[in-house]
């Protein structure tokens, strides 16, 4: 079984699970999965997990993301994207009035925490139903804001009634309520006509493969090259390496003493741990004198 990630730049017009459908046949196993859903009309970095590094899906869920998107004033739909029914427009001359000025700084409003209502076509659950299924049925329920940040966000390009922004924030942001929420508080409406993921963590639009491209590498022989190993996906953290003592408590899935793990230059928070001969543990967080496995990798090798 392969173990590691592979960096997928998805396509439009694939779901994230068609996408984990078609590699499952690709790299011939079974235990693979995605790290957050990307809309079908969407398109940018997937990342997805190989065998043992499917533990580390939650984990990738609630990294920070980058998206490059689209938006076009004036008018305003239901799933507040192209592809929903318009609900609200307003003259195309109202919306050629608008200042750029006035746009960025009311983009501007949008940096830092805030709270962000869910819209109705989305995957969040309410009495374990899914929002986008309540949606379908023609009804529209009171939702519970969610807190969100947005750490960036540049206006890129404005070209009216179309406005281009790349937007830097939090795990459960919906760029495309963003667009929604920018529209009114310009007084003219708004929805997301193009979103481009470029951006999950440590992975890349860049340094993504399409799926065509990993068929192609399977048919040369050079599938695993685009395979990255599991603690890839956590280079943002600091690294420890344990002596050669602590070989045995780590490969058993227990705590470790910090006197135990070279800790040079470490920064608070969680960290890698690896053993004595670079071998990668997991996650650990801090706990008195102690380092604790809060997402374990290790399998001992027979």
């Amino acid at each position: 079984m392969i173990n590691g990630f592979v960096n997928v730049y998805k396509e439009t017009d694939f779901t994230s699970h068609d996408v984990v459908a078609v590699l499952r046949g690709i790299f011939r196993q079974k235990k693979i999965g995605h790290t957050g859903t990307l809309d079908p009309m969407a398109e940018g970095v997937l990342p997805i997990c190989l065998g043992k590094a499917t533990r580390a899906a939650e984990l990738l869920s609630d990294k920070e993301k980058t998206y490059v998107t689209r938006m076009l004033l004036g008018k305003e739909t239901d799933t507040q994207d192209i592809t929903g029914e318009v609900v609200a427009e307003v003259p195309k001359s109202k919306v050629l009035a608008i200042k750029e000025e006035e746009i960025r700084l009311k983009a501007e409003e949008f940096l830092g925490p805030q709270k962000q209502i869910p819209p109705m076509y989305s995957a969040k659950k309410i009495n374990g139903k899914r929002l986008y299924e309540l949606a379908r049925e023609g009804k529209v329920v009171e939702r519970k804001a969610c807190d969100i940040t947005v750490f960036e966000l540049k206006v890129l390009k404005i070209e009216l009634p179309y406005v281009d922004m790349e937007i830097t924030c939090s795990a459960g942001t919906y760029i495309r309520t963003i667009c929604h929420d920018l529209g009114r508080r310009l007084g003219v409406g708004g929805c997301m006509t193009e979103l481009t993921r470029t951006r999950v963590s440590t992975f890349t639009a860049e340094k993504a493969y399409t799926l065509d491209e990993l068929r192609q590498m399977k048919e040369e022989g050079k599938l695993l090259a685009a395979v990255e190993p599991v603690d890839f996906a956590f280079m943002s953290l600091s690294g420890a390496k344990a002596s050669k003592d602590a070989d045995g408590i780590l490969h058993n899935g227990g705590k470790v003493q910090i006197q135990r793990l070279d800790l040079t230059g470490i920064r608070p928070g969680r960290i890698r741990v690896y053993d004595s001969e670079n071998e990668f543990m997991g996650i650990y967080y801090l706990e008195g004198d102690y380092y604790r496995p809060c997402k374990f990798f290790y399998e001992v090798k027979q």
